[in-house]
């Protein structure tokens, strides 16, 4: 190349310049139609001299599509955000930069808009290498970002949903990320589903007004009752992009122009068998109509929230089982605790308690039974909370006869009777501040003789399920009051029977100190085996008997006073005790085969008094031996033979005489003295019985051998119940008879 330096170096600038200029058309026009920004920028001051229509879109669309003017005053809050400064060192480095996913606000306060760019700035040299000025290209990712933040918000709600988060935090989470990432303002509301789908309730809407969210709560679903009715009654998407002007909003436009809503599109929320959750709504402040983003975000998130409340359903569902199978237990327990306590007593009126017992409060505060007896309500039961509830509950009786009287209507219906209020009629209910009862009758063979009544005096409801569960405990009272009256009318039948066997009182006997004990095995209901008599005869006589009958009930008390009757019948008749006790033989030989085969054990006697004691002949038919208590504490048995009776006819027995000096004492006693048995199975026995005797104070009275032996018969076995009867009888000499003759009186029983 010829010519001067000067020419060279002005040529060459010419020539850089046109290659500079060359490359930035070919910039332009690639870049023109593009979606990346592009801006060419001049000088130390980055004047703008070209720009493709997307750079313009990204820093304000047509306010600023402005070329000529430094960049710093076109856009001047890049200033503050460092970009351009970074221009500068570009400029003044020569060297290129790039930044990726940078965070761009473009605008001034609420209009600014956040967005990501990857960018790259390039310097613009001439032919000589020397920087012209800044290139900048700009790929937006602000898309891709918020689809990375929505994914990642997607999988923390996934997350929450597998843990079973409250479904209210998950549906609130839920639209706080759309509304957050959405690229226009966005006001999201789920709205849930009634179980039989007609009508929604409100489930999340964290930016909507809570006028509004609640006049919508509890709408119905169905044709043309706003996006959302609509879209749960269609089943499909509802999109209504102007609500000023849509007819589905008549009825709610008011509602929404108050809110400042202006677009609303609603999805229906479906299960997977089809059935409806709720919707999932998406609002704007403006008309608008969804794009292509919208819609997938709509079906993104309204599966989201399907699988949310599926799985709340599922876990409600598994927790009402289970409160429905721990409520179920609950009563099952409590009414083997009520069966267990019901049966543990046979007192009427006590089985009645504990059934008031037991339903404060696991039922109600307060409890009261009431029964028919001899044509008259009486309260036999009551339970409260406290001594003074109690009382003043107690004070109250039912007046069977009032027509507006709760327990007056149960006994002549039959029917429980249930309500929301106290009893009507006159009671003590707003000093219980009684809110509410439930009264259920007693029954027997299909006729109410009592009702258990529960009052409320809290929030308490009785519902379908306490009435259930106190009619069935009703039912279970009524069976075991029935039991224990009938056991009661048993025992007090065995008990007339029983004090027909023995004497009501020992008879006065000059020269004789007379005591004697019975104690029949169980609570009596079985009329006892055991028995004794002391009866008079003629000439100062009298005589005596002790015995055992095999077996117990009603064909033992037979066998008992056939002994005894026929004991008293004959005796003034017969010569001595043998005679006596052979006649007892036969006629026990000769009763009939329903009245009993049992054999009898027997002790009889006829014993005189006299100044010198008593004259006593006896005959031993195979019980235990009598003994003979000195007054010196010395026991002897009195060694007497004789066979059972009622077995042969063959009636082998051996009359004994004894003499008692005074203060000498005879013990006649059965078998279930001597058979009484420990813990641990050991018996009393005969000779702890002698010992017992023994320590008797010298010159004991007759009840004072009884009172000591019994008291060693029951410390022996602790208390327990006894397997058989016992009966002791002891005639105790005491020097002061006279001989006189005693008219005789009735037998007993």
């Amino acid at each position: 190349m010829t010519g001067a330096p000067e020419e060279r170096t002005a040529e060459s600038t010419r020539l850089s310049l046109v290659a500079d200029s060359g490359a930035e058309d070919d910039l332009r026009a690639l870049f023109g139609q593009s979606t990346a920004a592009f801006a060419s920028l001049a000088g130390p001051a980055h004047m703008l001299e070209a720009a493709n229509a997307a750079f313009f879109s990204a820093i304000g669309g047509d306010g600023r599509r402005r070329l000529g003017m430094p960049l710093a005053e076109l856009v001047p809050e890049l200033a503050a955000q460092g970009f351009i400064a970074l221009l500068d060192r570009v400029y003044r480095t020569g060297e290129a930069y790039s930044d990726r996913d940078a965070r761009v606000l473009l605008g001034d306060g609420a209009d600014a808009r956040e967005a990501y760019f990857d960018l790259t700035y390039e310097p613009r040299k001439d032919a000589g290498g020397n920087v012209t000025g800044v290139r900048v290209i700009g790929v937006e990712t602000t898309h891709v970002k918020h689809a990375q933040r929505l994914m990642a918000e997607h999988r923390a709600l996934l997350e929450q949903i597998a843990r079973q988060a409250p479904l209210e935090d998950v549906l609130e989470g839920m639209a706080r990320t759309i509304e957050t990432l959405a690229p226009e303002q966005m006001l999201v509301s789920v709205l849930l589903a009634d179980e039989d789908g007609r009508h929604l309730r409100h489930g999340a809407a964290p930016s909507l007004p809570d006028f509004y969210n609640e006049a919508i709560d509890g709408i119905a679903t169905g044709e043309g009752v706003g996006s959302c009715g609509t879209a749960a009654h269609r089943r499909e998407m509802v999109v209504v992009t102007d609500i000023a002007s849509d007819p589905f909003w008549d009825d709610f436009r008011h509602l929404a122009e108050k809110a400042g809503l202006g677009a609303c599109w609603s999805t229906p929320v479906l299960a997977r068998d089809g059935s409806l959750l709720g919707t999932f709504a998406m609002y704007h402040r403006t008309p608008r109509a969804p794009q292509a983003s919208d819609l997938a975000l709509a079906r993104l998130f309204a599966g989201t929230a399907a699988l949310a409340i599926e799985r709340h359903r599922a876990e409600q569902g598994r927790l009402a089982a289970e409160a429905r199978a721990r409520a179920a237990r609950d009563d099952l327990a409590f009414l083997l605790d009520a069966s267990t306590a019901l049966a543990s007593d046979l007192d009427y009126d006590q089985t009645l308690q504990r059934v008031a017992d037991a339903c404060v409060p696991a039922l109600a505060p307060l409890c009261a039974i009431d029964v028919i007896d001899c044509g008259r309500v009486r309260r036999v039961a009551v339970a409260a909370s406290t001594p003074d509830r109690r009382e003043l509950l107690s004070s109250h009786v039912p007046d069977c006869g009032a027509a507006d009287d709760a327990v007056a209507r149960v006994l002549a219906s039959g029917a429980t009777e249930v309500a929301r209020r106290p009893p009507t009629g006159p009671g003590p209910w707003p000093e219980l501040e009684v809110t509410g009862y439930l009264c259920a009758p007693l029954s027997e063979r299909g006729r109410a003789f009592g009702a258990l009544t529960l009052l409320s005096a809290d929030e308490r409801v009785f519902d379908g399920h306490s009435v259930a569960l106190a009619e069935e405990l009703a039912r279970r009272a009524a069976s075991a009051a029935r039991n224990a009256r009938q056991y009661t009318q048993r025992v007090t039948l065995a008990k007339d029977l029983q004090a027909g066997l023995l004497l009501p009182d020992l008879p006065a006997i000059p020269g004789v100190d007379i005591a004697a004990h019975y104690h029949p095995a169980g609570e009596g209901l079985d009329i006892g085996g055991d028995f004794y008599d002391v009866f008079p005869l003629e000439d100062g006589k009298w005589a005596f008997m002790l015995g055992d009958v095999c077996g117990r009930g009603p064909i033992a008390a037979t066998t008992t006073a056939l002994v005894r009757h026929t004991a008293r019948a004959i005796a003034p008749l017969l010569s001595g005790p043998g005679a006596v006790v052979r006649a007892v033989n036969k006629a026990l030989l000769d009763r009939p085969p329903s009245h009993g085969t049992g054999f009898v054990t027997l002790v009889y006697g006829h014993l005189t008094p006299d100044r010198e004691g008593l004259e006593i002949e006896l005959v031993r038919a195979g019980h235990t031996l009598p003994l003979v208590l000195g007054p010196q504490r010395t026991v002897r048995a009195v060694e007497a033979s004789g066979l059972l009776l009622g077995v042969s006819g063959d009636c082998r027995v051996s009359p004994h005489r004894l003499h008692l000096a005074p203060r000498e004492s005879l013990l006649l006693y059965t078998d279930g003295i001597i058979e009484a048995r420990d813990r641990d199975g050991a018996e009393f026995g005969e000779e702890r019985l002698a010992d017992v005797l023994t320590r008797v104070r010298p010159r004991p009275a007759a009840h004072e051998i009884v009172d000591t032996l019994t008291r060693a018969v029951h410390s022996f076995t602790a208390g327990r119940g006894v397997d058989d009867d016992q009966a002791a009888l002891v005639l105790t000499a005491t020097g002061r008879g006279t001989g006189a003759p005693v008219t005789p009186h009735s037998p007993a029983g």
